[in-house]
């Protein structure tokens, strides 16, 4: 790899598209590349810019109203609304090939999005609309009602919305345990291309082709409005997202996202690490706490995060990653410190 060309992995992060999009571009001579001698792909990202500029297909951030006209809008009435009905409807409707991962996906992302509003909303509509296009799906369901952050923060008694979305980040939270696994916004969120829940004026991104997430602030409109969106061609698989956080079919690992915390990048105190894993022992074996984005951390968080809490709870393992190196100084001098105390 030279120092101006990149390969298809890095370009797929710069410029917001799957892997398996930017492979057929290049087949089919929109984009630029240029082989090595053992055959891999290389990419000059300011050219592949251009040429996708020419064409249009801009990048996978796009907001819901940059998409153009939809191709499917409806308003339906929540009561006796069934979600895989509509699923069919608008499948059917499409022509959308089930067997392949992208429909696998979006089946499963649209019919647990429409099902918390159906279940949690307590509204009386849902506002839903499709984009469909050659480059990319897309859908967006929206609702006047409660508010997911808000109905997750006064349920689990949390401080503010900007907690609530720290929770969802863990998975299994919910505020209806009885009928709900807390399952479903967590792997929908890591299963799509782009994520994006907006309540109450805060917008939780979730960027998985570029492997970042975002959390910001918007003009607050009441209720919660979800989109997603997946490349039609995508070769990312339902089941490997999944098999990355179960074992024996349960689900025992998690991901919280430790620069959503606090919406900050420095995190110094023992009680920000006790919030942080919070009710993750009562389901969870293993927790990858990533650290992108992080720029510093205090010995008492690394201490409380990777001594304390696991020697609390047995059995239970406490995995960092992503880190700078900072914050992997930090958090090897704690371990090391752990080791020569023998506890």
């Amino acid at each position: 790899m030279t120092a101006d060309r990149v390969r298809i992995s890095e370009l797929a992060k710069e410029v917001g598209l799957s892997p398996s999009r930017l492979r057929q571009l290049a087949d089919s001579g929109v984009i630029p590349s240029e082989r090595t001698p053992g055959g891999h792909r290389l990419f000059d990202v300011a050219a592949v810019r251009a040429a996708l500029a020419r064409r249009s297909l801009g990048t996978a951030v796009k907001p819901a109203g940059g998409l153009g006209a939809p191709s499917w809008q409806r308003r339906l009435g929540l009561l006796g609304l069934a979600e895989d009905r509509v699923w069919q409807q608008i499948a059917a409707g499409f022509d959308l090939d089930t067997d392949s991962p992208a429909c696998h996906i979006f089946r499963y992302a649209f019919m647990e999005m429409l099902n918390n509003a159906i279940d949690h909303s307590q509204a009386e509509h849902v506002d839903i609309t499709w984009w469909i296009t050659d480059d990319l799906w897309a859908f967006e369901v929206s609702d006047p009602g409660v508010g997911a952050f808000t109905r997750l923060r006064e349920g689990l008694e949390l401080h503010d919305e900007f907690e609530a979305v720290q929770e969802l980040t863990k998975g299994k939270r919910t505020t209806d345990p009885a009928r709900h696994t807390g399952e479903g916004i967590f792997f929908t969120s890591k299963a799509v291309d782009l994520f994006q829940l907006t309540s109450r004026g805060v917008r939780w991104t979730v960027d998985n082709l570029r492997d970042d997430v975002a959390l910001g602030m918007i003009e607050e409109a009441p209720g919660t409005t979800v989109f997603c969106q997946i490349d039609p061609r995508t070769d990312r698989r339902l089941i490997d997202v999944f098999q990355r956080f179960t074992e024996g079919h349960s689900f025992v690992r998690t991901r919280p996202t430790v620069k959503l915390f606090g919406l900050g990048l420095t995190f110094v105190s023992r009680s920000e690490a006790r919030r942080l894993l919070d009710g993750l022992d009562r389901d969870f074996e293993e927790i990858e706490v990533d650290f992108s984005g992080v720029t510093d951390v205090g010995q008492g968080f690394v201490d409380e995060l990777l001594r304390v809490w696991p020697s609390a709870h047995p059995g239970k393992k406490v995995i960092p990653v992503n880190m700078n190196p900072a914050v992997e100084f930090m958090v090897r001098r704690g371990l090391a410190r752990f080791s020569d105390d023998g506890r």
